[in-house]
């Protein structure tokens, strides 16, 4: 399993001290939530911030952008040396198109559903994108319950990659702990995104090892 912390839930007025312990933990990647008051009703934080954790971080970025439009800010994720851009299906028109354009910046394009969209909207650009974050709460606040709802769409999605044939990782943003965590390893998740439950863990590093040894 692979385990990608979520900086949402991180100490800012530490974090030269979050990411020590980050780098030296087995976590995968650091997830970064973008949120702009529009799309989702709250606000995060924005490029400066991120300029300046990409420069602590050693390991990959993954950058999830709950915003309108997120087609825009191609060029400055790409500065950032990110590894995969996360773009929400309900925030595209032209998803094919802004996928390319991802992909022609040197990034990983992924696609974010939005607990109530259907895996079956997914069915012409599965195999354009390099991972599927599903969300297991609804956008915008960290700390939310899990949605139960999303297991059956892991196992849908799961379903769609092996006929498409396509590449895909399947990652999962949202109320994600242990019991969650081995339910979403059963049904086939590659990828957990948790925020609260490593940061605000007494030994963060331990929780994502416990997280990355769920199969």
């Amino acid at each position: 399993m692979l385990v990608a912390p979520s900086l949402l839930s991180a100490d800012f007025g530490n974090l030269e001290r979050e990411m020590q312990w980050f780098n030296e933990s087995h976590a995968d990647m650091l997830h970064l939530d973008v949120m702009d008051g529009v799309f989702v009703p709250n606000i995060s934080f924005g490029f400066p911030v991120m300029r300046h954790v990409a420069r602590l971080c050693q390991k990959p970025l993954d950058v999830h952008l709950m915003i309108v439009e997120p087609q825009k800010f191609i060029p400055q994720v790409a500065d950032l040396g990110a590894r995969y851009m996360n773009v929400h299906f309900e925030a595209l028109t032209h998803h094919h198109r802004v996928i390319q354009q991802i992909r022609e910046a040197g990034l990983k394009p992924a696609i974010t559903l939005c607990p109530s969209t259907p895996v079956a909207v997914l069915e012409d650009i599965i195999c354009d994108v390099d991972m599927v974050l599903l969300m297991s709460v609804n956008p915008g606040f960290g700390g939310q319950k899990f949605i139960p709802q999303t297991l059956q769409k892991v196992v849908q999605l799961r379903e769609l990659i092996q006929k498409k044939g396509s590449h895909a990782l399947i990652e999962i943003d949202g109320g994600v702990n242990m019991e969650t965590g081995k339910q979403l390893a059963e049904a086939g998740a590659d990828v957990l995104v948790a925020g609260s439950f490593v940061f605000g863990a007494a030994n963060p590093k331990a929780t994502v090892d416990a997280l990355k040894g769920l199969s």
